[in-house]
């Protein structure tokens, strides 16, 4: 017969176990709770009203309450780490993390296919991507690998890990892999966005926390260093940075074309004069490519993160075209100053 000590042992060993669930339940909830307060009372709110005071319907459909969320979210953390990525002649390894996030989502689907679990595909991508991201940054480090051999090397070497994961279950999960190629505006979920959100939140603070080592690295590697800056650390943050970009982007812009907003709107806004105006214009350039490309998505029916690239390479023509229009007109009223403006030095602060 068991005694009442047994028992009050047995209680306090069952006791952790119980427990441990329903803190898990309660966290859960409790995030659950925050995200439908941030994204439909906040957000959903605010874009209802927007809709009821400009008629504009589109605005007051939940999903596409939650895509101009995750619009907003890639035009603002793109041009923040792009501004960087760019400045370093980099703009590439967005496009090689684009194709190591696509084998990471055919990771997460195939995991899921054979061994009937749930594993979310954004986060084996997230994984997957980063890591790629270090093993880019290691080749040029340990191994002496040019910097555009190591993305290569890289971006193919996804691509091929991707394809066979996907022939390897006869294309059962290929169906499920086409929103994350080309991007869709129905695959937003809440919980998607919240993630997302999550994200911008990160990568901002990340940068302005990191901001004056990246900017010395970014400008001047060899000064940098030689002022006691671990520059491969902080190359190696911009790249585990950029993974977390094209992963966030993925939702809206595609894995074909999530790079592009690592690159165009920060080319877009190459004519403004100094590195943090230069960024602010970046963002700028964004959210019109993002929040007009979705508009125009919705409109008439086409892929949202062809459009979004379309109208962002629209904006690069338009600023392009009226710098060049400018410049022929200062050149004609004073050839002197006009060669200076042209030729003027970028604040790098």
């Amino acid at each position: 017969m068991i005694g009442a000590a047994s028992l009050g042992s047995l209680a306090a060993l069952a006791a952790p176990a119980v427990a441990a669930p329903l803190v898990a339940a309660g966290l859960a909830g409790a995030v659950d709770r925050a995200l439908r307060v941030a994204l439909d009372v906040v957000w959903g709110g605010a874009l209802d009203l927007l809709a009821g005071a400009t008629g504009v319907d589109v605005l007051a459909f939940p999903f596409m309450q939650r895509a101009y969320l995750a619009a907003v979210c890639v035009a603002v953390v793109g041009p923040l780490v792009g501004s960087f990525l760019v400045h370093r002649e980099l703009a590439m390894i967005g496009d090689t993390l684009a194709h190591a996030a696509f084998a990471g989502v055919a990771a997460g689907l195939f995991v899921n296919a054979a061994f009937a679990t749930s594993v979310p595909p954004l986060a084996t991508a997230l994984v997957v991507a980063a890591l790629a991201a270090l093993v880019v940054q290691t080749l040029v480090d340990y191994a002496g690998t040019s910097r555009d051999t190591s993305l290569a090397m890289v971006l193919t070497g996804s691509f091929a890990v991707g394809s066979v994961l996907i022939t390897a279950t006869d294309g059962g999960i290929a169906v499920g892999i086409n929103a994350y190629l080309f991007g869709s505006l129905a695959t937003v979920s809440r919980a998607n966005a919240g993630i997302l959100l999550a994200m911008t939140v990160v990568v901002g603070l990340v940068v302005g926390a990191a901001y004056r080592p990246l900017v010395y690295v970014t400008f001047d590697e060899v000064g940098a260093r030689a002022a006691g800056i671990d520059a491969g650390w902080y190359t190696r943050l911009l790249a585990v940075l950029t993974a977390v970009v094209v992963v966030g982007a993925m939702q809206i812009m595609g894995v074909v074309l999530v790079a592009a907003m690592l690159v165009i709107p920060v080319a877009t806004a190459a004519p403004v004069t100094g590195f943090k105006r230069s960024m602010a214009g970046g963002v700028a350039a964004g959210l019109v490519a993002t929040v007009g490309g979705v508009t125009l998505s919705y409109w008439f029916d086409v892929a949202a993160g062809g459009t979004v690239v379309l109208v962002a390479l629209a904006g690069y023509v338009a600023v392009a075209g009226a710098v060049g229009v400018r410049r022929r007109i200062a050149l004609r009223r004073d050839p002197e100053a006009a060669g200076v403006a042209a030729d003027g030095g970028d604040d790098e602060s």
